[in-house]
């Protein structure tokens, strides 16, 4: 519980001066102002977070959550139970989706065991296991307070290493069958949402099992009475220890004033948990991509995030990761290499501020 303290203590906002020199410099660039719309604003969140104008991503890494969930004994799933310990192997192996797609953007993973039912000998895959997956949360708690604090303290020592070994950009990832149905159960509590607007179909279920898996997220609720305006008594008794466990990362990565970038809607949650934690977390965020999961979207209006890609994704494993860095090392670029108004012989003086007719979006930056 210590670390977990000292991490919400020691977690400050935006360096605002920065941000103001960058959007200065933004504006100075060779081109219509505003007319690079979201990649301005993810330089200027860039500022804002390292403190500096002129920003370098140098090694990036996405954290792979992996755990099983007590919920799966409903039949919630077309999935069997043994698919958590296969694609846990498969981050390894280097064969699924965030594996190619990390590997076309440059980037490493970090595969943590954090709650599989499993004894994994891959030295490749950190064993960081609270317990052998999560209770049924239709029946009992899905784990104690305890067990979420440890979880949620896992994250935030593994990006802690990993800042210390050089990476300064990361992403969130999770294996665990049945996750999207905690992750609903965790969002129905924290936005006061009826299951019918939470629950989605995840990876795919039949008509009978997606009735199953809405009657079994609001039974969980009506067991435990989780504490709406306590994540980790939300988390603790209606979630999942990778939840937990991109909560610690999320938390971790403001600490250390690096950026972090959120997956898809079991990271969305996670992020909603650790910005309930500690509002200022938000200024290190960055949205990856819509998630198909419908809720998605009520997680990003509390954020105030628009993710940056729209494609009909709902993979997980922290697959829309990769692709939202090429696009934040994009703008990073662009801020390094294209021209000011006297360099390149244009005068700027005579352009109008589209942004004044625009109501404020974010790449997470309303408050940019």
């Amino acid at each position: 519980m210590e670390l977990l303290k000292k991490t919400l203590s020691a977690i400050e906002g935006k360096n605002e001066e920065a941000v103001k020199k960058a959007w200065v410099s933004i504006d100075d660039l060779a081109k219509p102002i505003g007319s690079l719309g979201e990649l301005e604003k993810i330089i200027a969140k860039m500022a804002g977070i390292t403190g500096k104008t002129h920003n370098r991503i140098h090694k990036k890494n996405i954290v792979i959550m992996c755990s099983d969930n007590g919920i799966w004994n409903e039949n919630l799933s077309s999935c069997p139970k043994e698919l958590t310990v296969t694609i846990t192997k498969n981050f390894v192996r280097g064969i699924t989706g965030v594996c190619v797609l990390g590997d076309f953007f440059k980037s490493d993973r970090t595969v943590v065991d954090i709650g599989v039912d499993y004894d994994f000998k891959d030295p490749g895959i950190i064993n960081r296991k609270v317990a052998y997956g999560t209770k049924d949360m239709t029946v009992e708690p899905a784990m104690t307070r305890e067990e979420c604090v440890k979880a949620i303290e896992v994250g935030i020592e593994i990006v802690d290493e990993l800042v210390k070994k050089g990476y300064d950009m990361f992403g969130t990832g999770e294996m665990g069958v049945c996750n999207t149905a905690t992750s609903s159960a965790v969002l129905s509590v924290l936005r006061d949402l009826p299951v019918d607007i939470s629950v989605g179909k995840g990876s795919g279920v039949t008509d009978r099992q997606f009735d199953a898996k809405k009657k079994a997220v609001q039974r969980a609720i009506d067991i435990n009475k989780p504490d709406s305006d306590d994540p980790i008594d939300t988390m603790s008794k209606v979630g999942g220890f990778d939840i937990a466990g991109i909560c610690g990362c999320f938390l971790g990565a403001a600490k250390n004033r690096v950026p972090i970038v959120i997956d898809g809607f079991i990271s969305s949650v996670a992020a909603l948990c650790a910005f309930r934690l500690n509002n200022k977390v938000v200024d290190y965020l960055f949205a990856s991509h819509l998630s198909a999961e419908p809720a998605v979207k009520y997680v990003m209006e509390e954020l105030g995030l628009t993710p940056m890609l729209n494609l009909g994704m709902r993979l997980g494993e922290g697959s829309g990761c990769p692709m939202a860095f090429g696009i934040i090392e994009a703008a990073l670029y662009v801020m390094d290499n294209m021209g000011s108004f006297s360099e390149a012989n244009v005068d700027g003086t005579v352009l109008v501020d589209i942004r004044k007719d625009e109501q404020p979006t974010s790449a997470g930056m309303e408050n940019v």
